[in-house]
């Protein structure tokens, strides 16, 4: 029984495309910061609000780690180069297409996924934070929005906001 092409590369390339999903990035982590240091606050029943003033605001460099390529891109994207070179040619010339378009297939599907697994740096915002009891909160943000330094801020359950 021969098996139809087309249905080998629509396969092929739905393999690959499932393979080459799972290699994307990381998304950022943003956590709020407890610097300058502050001592542990008391536990308080209902919600807590604070008012202070915005004290400094300033650019925070953080990278995600990286990791080591899997093989699986390489795998991939040599069945995928595979089946593209096969149909290529016939006879010995089909067969060479094969052997380069696997080749060439894992070679690029490596590439693709050391780049999608390679340490990304992202760029957040510390917002410091004197509060009107004098004590310093500090915030780690995606973005400062319209906070500007000396703003009066409410800080309702951890969450910053211009008051």
């Amino acid at each position: 029984m021969k098996i139809p092409i087309r249905l080998i590369s629509v396969s092929a390339s739905m393999l690959a495309l499932a393979t080459l999903t799972a290699c994307v990035a990381p998304a950022p982590v943003y956590q709020t910061s407890s610097y300058p240091y502050q001592p542990p606050q008391p536990v308080q029943q209902g919600p807590y609000v604070e008012y202070g003033r915005v004290a400094n605001i300033e650019v925070v460099q953080s990278q995600s780690a990286g990791a080591a390529p899997s093989g699986v891109g390489a795998v991939a994207g040599g069945v995928v180069g595979g089946v593209l070179g096969h149909q290529v040619g016939s006879g010995r010339g089909n067969t060479a297409a094969t052997i380069a378009g696997a080749v060439g297939g894992a070679l690029i599907g490596n590439a693709v996924e050391s780049n999608n697994r390679a340490p990304r740096t992202y760029q957040s915002y510390r917002v410091s934070v004197q509060t009107d009891n004098g004590g310093y909160r500090a915030f780690d943000v995606p973005s400062p929005g319209d906070l500007r330094i000396g703003d009066r801020v409410r800080i309702d359950n951890g969450q910053i906001s211009r008051f």
